[in-house]
């Protein structure tokens, strides 16, 4: 009894995606979203149109895939020498990101699809960016600051303005809510 293997690293699995998701990259330079369809990106990619529908079931899926990558942090968050100043750099970065067209573009694609794995991924992206500065506080011997505190005090208020609201946050508006994250609470 042969066990079905599983896709290769670098394999042609791999060699099929990296096409599809450049196709898609440069399509949507040359075009509108709305005009993006299976048989162009397929022809742009030089495979057939079921390769697409047979791995990412349909156009929505492809596209959130191909914006997951492109969310997915390339390089940790800028060293400033200080937790507080990593944070605060790495927030008005982020949010500068994701304010833009493109940024929310790859918003739309990932949470336009069913269930949650998408944007559970996206999730873990920002959670690492924060443990990473976390460890580097620790490292300098600073206090860490929690993630989940650091998600609803500021990345939630400023990512609904973005999808909801169809605002651009400012970086003000996100120095407004980072001194609220680290301000000291009375007792």
């Amino acid at each position: 009894m042969t066990m079905p293997s599983t896709p290769r690293p670098g394999g042609r699995s791999a060699r099929i995606q990296a096409a599809v998701h450049q196709a898609v990259r440069e399509l949507q330079k040359e075009q509108e979203r709305a005009e993006l369809t299976v048989p162009a990106i397929a022809n742009r990619a030089d495979v057939t149109p079921s390769t697409i529908y047979r791995r990412w079931g349909d156009l929505a899926q492809l596209l959130a895939d191909v914006a997951i990558e492109q969310l997915q942090p390339d390089q940790p968050p800028a060293d400033t020498g200080s937790l507080q100043g990593d944070l605060r750099a790495w927030l008005i970065e982020y949010f500068e990101e994701m304010s833009s067209a493109p940024g929310r573009a790859m918003l739309r694609d990932v949470l336009g699809t069913p269930g949650h794995a998408n944007a559970g991924k996206c999730d873990g992206f920002l959670r690492q960016q924060i443990e990473a500065i976390n460890e580097r506080a620790l490292a300098r011997q600073e206090v860490p600051i929690d993630p989940e505190k650091v998600i609803q005090i500021v990345v939630a208020p400023l990512l609904y303005r973005i999808l909801f609201a169809n605002d651009t946050p400012t970086t003000q508006a996100v120095e407004a809510l980072f001194e609220r994250l680290t301000m000291p609470t009375k007792t």
